[in-house]
């Protein structure tokens, strides 16, 4: 049993080590918390420094989109909404603002920033700067008045006064060009992976400029191929060996490229493709067609009321097969697609089957018969951010 004066002393100790303990750990809580805070300026900072370009602040922003108002909206994507707002210098501006239920993140931000902060082509949109604040991440490009290629060539009651076929094709060789510079001329060698009718903007001489850099991926000079388990893009300009296996190079540039040039021809989706006669997909179509000598079919019927150049339009066809080939070693390189689209009689070969070329069934056939398989290949599973 203890007396007294050793229980006292005891309780003493206690005491003192009970506060040593307390005020060490709530020490190092303010330490952590200080610490902490200075990581994330600092990783702040250092990301705006990693950027190169000319940074906004968020206040600025606001006020030229009148606070992110809906009647400023333009439009909307995987990265999250697109705002129209106007500097205090006169200039128009769109703002690409991240969304917390964004199919893209921070990493597809800082990935379009890296990439196209670096490109200059008169076919690539062209990026004024980003706004970085707290979670707030922005992108801020040249104003587009035209908005996307899909707006026009979809409408048939724009495409033969607004876009006849000498504007279309002139759209058409401005893509190719631009997508040559990501694949050979820039010093990045650039794979978009995302080439569709709405990334491909219209300045106000509907000049095509290529955007929507996030899932963009930069090769090495020796690299020719890269696969990835997170399949990533848009079915229907996706490339089969993409689509399913995960391997993107600059062939499945090519067949996306492909598959808008039938796209621009036609009028028509190619996801979205029907035809009374067939189950198959705008690329089927336009095989089959092919095969019977009777491609100028394709063609969207507007451009007859209208002129265009017969020889020109059997050439994007022409080509558009050789590029949605379903073997990558049988697509052209852009700088051919270049080549044969600027000079009349430059194609020497004939294009094997698509990708893809299967048939889809009905939508009878499929309410009558859910457990029949219709399709000829593998089944695929794909995610996909949503499109603008």
């Amino acid at each position: 049993i203890l007396d007294a004066s050793k229980k006292k002393r005891l309780t003493k100790i206690f005491l003192v080590v009970s506060n040593a303990l307390g005020v060490s750990v709530f020490g190092s809580l303010i330490i952590w918390s200080r610490i902490w805070k200075s990581r994330t300026r600092t990783k702040g900072k250092r990301e705006e420094e990693d950027l190169e370009l000319p940074l906004f602040d968020f206040t600025t922003i606001a006020t030229t989109t009148n606070n992110f108002s809906p009647s400023n909206m333009i439009g909307a994507g995987g990265f999250g909404p697109v705002y129209k707002g106007n500097l205090s210098t006169g200039q128009e501006i769109a703002v690409k603002r991240l969304s917390k239920n964004s199919g893209q993140g921070p990493q597809e931000f800082k990935n379009e920033i890296q990439l196209i902060a670096k490109l200059q082509h008169r076919n690539l949109v062209t990026l004024l700067g980003c706004c970085i604040q707290g979670e707030e991440r922005m992108l801020i490009y040249e104003y587009m008045p035209n908005k996307s290629l899909d707006h026009f060539i979809f409408d048939h009651s724009k495409r033969g006064t607004i876009l006849p076929w000498k504007k279309t094709f002139d759209i058409v060789k401005g893509i190719a060009r631009g997508l040559l510079y990501l694949h050979r001329d820039s010093k990045l060698h650039i794979i978009h992976r995302d080439l569709k009718a709405s990334n491909i903007l219209l300045d106000n001489n509907l000049n095509p400029k290529i955007s929507d850099f996030g899932l963009a991926r930069m090769f090495e000079d020796d690299e020719k191929e890269g696969r990835t388990r997170r399949v990533v893009g848009t079915y229907g300009y996706m490339s089969p060996e993409y689509a399913i296996d995960g391997k993107f190079s600059m062939k499945s540039d090519v067949f996306s490229f492909g598959v808008l040039l039938l796209e621009i021809v036609s009028g028509k989706k190619n996801r979205r493709f029907h035809h009374p006669d067939h189950h198959h997909n705008l690329l089927g179509h336009a095989w089959l067609l092919w095969k019977e000598d009777r491609a100028l079919n394709v063609m969207d019927a507007c451009f007859k009321e209208y002129l265009y150049v017969e020889s020109q339009v059997l050439r994007c066809i022409h080509i558009g097969l050789l590029c949605v080939q379903k073997f990558p070693l049988d697509r052209p390189t852009m700088s051919s697609v270049v080549f044969m689209l600027e000079n009349e009689g430059a194609i020497s070969t004939q294009p094997k089957q698509p990708g893809f070329f299967l048939e889809r069934c009905s939508s009878v056939e499929c309410s009558t018969s859910r457990n029949e398989e219709f399709y000829t290949e593998n089944m695929i599973t794909i995610s996909v951010p949503n499109g603008r």
